[in-house]
């Protein structure tokens, strides 16, 4: 159980890394980011407590791995995007049908909620767009990479 809480605790501390920098970087994204894990980002620890859990078993190392992905998505989106991998192959492919079929259209449907009620209000349009980015990666996070946009 020590580890398990561990691991939670360097991934929030690498979250807020990832703010700091942002906020060195680009005020605008700290903005969003911060507003962002106030109002409801949190839930994030949710997903890295479930990868962390996922990963203590061999047989769930891999779902830990995209959960922790989705994780990091999910806790700080602005200014991250998720493009496909060009590693991606047929087990990724069987990975995201397995994904889909159990859990990944839940998560999927629960961002496409929250996206359209975020899109109600002019205000929450940026929102919604993170939404939809998270959409994306909760349906099919293998072959998905989660980077920085380079600045040009």
């Amino acid at each position: 159980m020590i580890p398990v809480i561990l691991l939670v605790v360097f991934l929030v501390l690498l979250s807020a890394a990832s703010l700091v920098s942002a906020l060195v970087s680009a005020p605008g994204r700290f903005l969003g980011n911060t507003l962002w894990f106030v109002l409801g980002g949190w839930t994030a620890l949710g997903y890295y407590l479930v990868g962390a859990f996922l990963c203590l078993t061999i047989v769930g190392i891999p779902a830990g791995k995209q959960i922790i992905k989705i994780g990091r998505v999910a806790a700080l989106p602005f200014g991250l995007e998720v493009q496909p991998s060009p590693l991606s192959g047929v087990l990724c492919t069987l990975g995201n049908v397995l994904w889909a079929v159990c859990f990944g259209w839940e998560m999927f449907l629960a961002h496409l909620a929250s996206a359209v009620a975020c899109a109600a209000t002019i205000v929450g349009i940026p929102f919604a767009m993170q939404h939809v980015k998270l959409m994306a990666v909760c349906l099919v996070p293998f072959g998905c990479a989660v980077v920085h946009p380079r600045s040009s």
